[in-house]
């Protein structure tokens, strides 16, 4: 009773698709995957600078 069926899903789905149409659905997920692509690469900015960091701060003997 609390949960929602499949059927209930399908027709949530239908009702997205209809209002919002294919393409502007496609290009929303578009916008979606390339925004998580450049938080990727953000992080991998950050390690990269805290290992450069650590690499300049070690002493040299």
């Amino acid at each position: 009773m609390g949960s929602f069926s499949i059927w209930h899903w399908l027709i949530i789905g239908l009702v997205v698709l209809v209002l919002f149409g294919g393409g502007k659905l496609s290009g929303l997920m578009g916008d979606a995957a390339k925004g998580i692509k450049a938080f990727k690469n953000g992080l991998k900015d950050d390690e990269d600078d805290v290992k450069t960091k650590k690499a300049e701060d070690e002493p040299k003997a």
